[in-house]
């Protein structure tokens, strides 16, 4: 009994002492104002991807359904990353995936410091302003908070190194509400007394606090009353208050239920999901930014402001087991992401959340990614364009919304 407990504690301690928990205190430059959410276009930053022999040990996490092995029948992704610039400690060999000219397929790992690095470098040389990092629940504000912050702690070092800025936002996906507050709430605390993130000079703050934000606010998932519940956790004066901005429902300014209208006017900023949602223009799939300008004039008469979703396209074929090209959402060469940036400029709209950085489980990613994918199995490419085309067009947008917000 007394040798489990010493290896039980052995181990905690060893969580606590992870050098991702400590604060970054390494060479640091201040490019991009972390004073503000106004003028900042904030990608998704998921960081979930991990590999059979990376320091996490979790084998194919988010590359593949079955964590042991990665196949045409298992794999998870529309894209196939561009490998070429990552560290080689962090590339692992895609069994049975070969690239065209005969060499094995590689895929990286998130779990090694030095692919979050790259990431935010490629935020810095392409003019990327941050990121907010995704923080999923199952947390407990102890050990499980500290595995989990790994990304985290690997993201505020690279932000501080690149000059860019970051902030957490909570997943709510899968987990009940009244459940999500408790996790949320000592997770939070986990943060800003453990990891002292809150005080990081890369940390995006707003109106003097630091910007948190929580996406999962749907009227299908918990009441109007536990949306206003996890609000009110989070609307503090104390050392955990923060500035709070809400993600979730798109018709969000429609909603009927008094005290789910009330949620929805009751953040700093609120920006409507709108992943998978699109117009039709001439035939072709257009942003769902037609209703923006309803959107804008509501968040103004609750004093918010509105961050809208603005992604590249979108497809699930490979994670919903889809016939090839029945879910796509066609990026049309980068016109689908520009109308959006633009549509936001034109609306004087100076803040925005691009879905998402990395994550090609939906096929929205803005990082490089390659048209040279594995011949087996079915993966987009970038319709030819080079592999860095969408950074360069999210660097042009993030200069759109400075304009927006005349800056």
């Amino acid at each position: 009994m007394l040798t489990s407990i010493l290896a039980a504690t052995a181990l905690s301690q060893a969580s606590f002492d992870a050098p991702w928990l400590k604060p970054y205190d390494g060479p640091r430059r201040n490019d991009i104002d972390a004073t503000t959410l106004k003028g900042k276009t904030l990608a998704g930053y998921q960081g979930w991807f991990r590999t059979p022999g990376d320091p996490v040990k979790n084998g194919w996490f988010h590359w593949s359904k079955n964590r042991e092995s990665i196949s045409p029948e298992t794999v998870n992704v529309e894209m196939w990353p561009e490998v070429g610039e990552y560290p080689k400690e962090s590339l692992y060999q895609a069994d049975g995936y070969t690239l065209p000219n005969g060499k094995p397929a590689m895929l990286f790992s998130s779990a090694y410091p030095g692919v979050v690095d790259r990431h935010f470098e490629w935020m810095r040389q392409y003019g990327l302003d941050g990121v907010f990092v995704q923080r999923f629940l199952g947390l407990d504000g102890g050990k499980v908070s500290a595995d989990e912050a790994r990304v985290l702690g690997y993201a505020r070092a690279a932000a501080n190194r690149h000059g860019r800025v970051f902030a957490v936002e909570y997943d709510m996906s899968g987990t009940p509400g009244d459940k999500a507050i408790d996790q949320m709430k000592k997770d939070w605390r986990f943060l800003v007394d453990t990891m002292k993130i809150d005080k990081d000079p890369r940390y995006l703050h707003h109106n003097g606090k630091p910007v948190l934000a929580i996406f999962g606010f749907f009227t299908d998932r918990f009441d109007g009353k536990t949306a206003n519940a996890i609000i009110d956790a989070f609307d503090t004066n104390d050392k955990y208050g923060v500035t709070l901005v809400g993600a979730g429902q798109w018709w969000w300014r429609r909603e009927t239920d008094p005290e789910w209208s009330r949620a929805f006017r009751r953040f700093a900023a609120y920006s409507p999901w709108d992943v998978g949602n699109a117009g039709q223009r001439d035939g072709m799939k257009i942003g769902a930014f037609e209703r923006w300008a309803d959107d804008l004039a509501e968040a103004k008469k609750s004093n918010m402001l509105l961050l809208p979703t603005i992604y590249p396209g979108f497809s699930w074929d490979n994670l919903t087991r889809k016939p090839a090209g029945s879910t796509i959402i066609p990026r049309r060469k980068g016109d689908f992401f520009r109308e959006q940036f633009a549509a936001a400029e034109k609306l004087g709209i100076g803040q925005a959340f691009v879905a998402m950085f990395d994550e090609v489980d939906e096929g929205t990613a803005i990082f490089k990614v390659t048209n040279d994918h594995p011949t087996q199995g079915h993966f987009l490419g970038l319709e030819g364009l080079p592999s860095d085309t969408y950074l360069k067009i999210a660097a042009e947008g993030t200069k759109a919304i400075r304009r927006a917000a005349g800056r």
